[in-house]
């Protein structure tokens, strides 16, 4: 792992392997970012192209600012990152802090395909893309999503992409989380619940959707499959040993700890990795400059879809052999792997 200031603002990239033609990162902004977290999140998107056969590097961008000095620090970061974006060595994408308007500078620049930044069916398209990815993913696990409930502990605006594609093959949303609280649907199968997050009401409906639960309580909600991903680390031993769900599928990076895994592994609850469920939309990186918005999202779940079906049903879990499967990958061009798996 490479960490690579910028001169001319208070920002960093962590590049897990330097030497990789194309760098993928995620950019986050806050008063402080850690390192350590940079780190782990550059790692999970480097596990994501091995997974998918493809030789990019994960990385990490953290950006330094207070609320007061977020609009200088943005502005000075995308005039810094300019050049490498053009040339395609580093691309960029929104997370925390950072809104895809921030970025929309860089945009016209990134090789990426242009309609990766438009909206389609009401969501930015690289969040459909992710969406599609879980949706598989989930799909492989389950052997299909007709009829299977599902709790989601975050209400990302991919998280809400993965809800639309999960009511349309089926599925039945049961619960949400956000804020302080979360949102029970009545018996609806999750469409006023999808209602109630349009409108930006949240847990203020709870009453009316059948009731509310502390968000402590969410991840004990009986479901064939919990999302997580509102952080890093969210699921640790103590969560893990009251996971009443069957199946883990990440909506975000390394959600469960390595002490999770181990807990969640004995109670029989299957872990699928992170780094592949979440990998939708890394399939639009090398992908033809005119694809179209069908095209990207095919591609994205027939990726995500073929390699979580490789891992699924390994000996030692699903996660566990997603980082074997990865790491028998970036040894065919790397001399030496990333020390360290993608776990908090």
């Amino acid at each position: 792992m490479e960490i690579r200031p910028f001169d001319s603002t208070p920002a960093f990239v962590a590049l897990d392997l330097p030497d990789a033609e194309i760098a993928l990162a995620a950019c986050r902004l806050a008063p402080k970012i850690l390192r350590d977290g940079a780190e782990l999140l550059a790692r999970s998107l480097t596990y994501g192209f091995a997974s998918l056969e493809m030789r990019s590097s994960g990385a990490s961008v953290g950006i330094d600012a207070s609320a007061e000095a977020r609009a200088d620090a943005l502005a000075a970061f995308v005039r810094a990152a300019e050049p490498e974006v053009a040339a395609g060595r580093l691309l960029l994408d929104a997370a925390r802090g950072v809104s895809e308007s921030d970025l929309a500078p860089l945009r016209s620049v990134d090789p990426r395909p242009a309609a990766l930044w438009g909206l389609a069916s009401g969501h930015r398209v690289s969040d459909l893309l992710v969406a599609d990815g879980v949706a598989a993913s989930a799909h492989v696990a389950l052997g299909g999503l007709e009829g299977r409930t599902v709790a989601i502990e975050v209400a990302s605006p991919a998280a809400v992409a993965v809800i639309d594609r999960l009511l349309a093959v089926g599925a039945i949303v049961v619960a949400v989380g956000g804020g302080s609280g979360a949102v029970r649907c009545a018996t609806d199968g999750g469409s006023s619940l999808r209602a109630a997050l349009d409108a930006g009401a949240g847990v203020a409906l709870a009453d009316s959707l059948g009731g509310s639960t502390p968000v402590g309580s969410l991840l004990e909600v009986e479901a064939d499959v919990l999302l997580v991903g509102s952080r890093a680390g969210i699921v640790d031993h103590d969560v893990a040993s009251s996971v009443a769900a069957t199946t883990i599928v990440p909506v975000g990076p390394v959600p469960v700890t390595a002490r999770g895994l181990a807990v969640l592994r004995r109670r029989g609850v299957a872990v699928l990795p992170d780094f592949i469920a979440t990998a939708g939309a890394l399939t639009a990186v090398g992908a033809a400059p005119g694809a179209t918005v069908e095209e990207l999202r095919t591609a994205a779940a027939v990726a995500v879809g073929g390699a979580m079906s490789e891992v699924v049903a390994h000996p030692d879990g699903a996660l566990l052999g997603a980082c074997a499967r990865a790491e028998a990958f970036l040894a065919t061009w790397q001399d030496d792997l990333p020390f360290g798996r993608p776990l908090a």
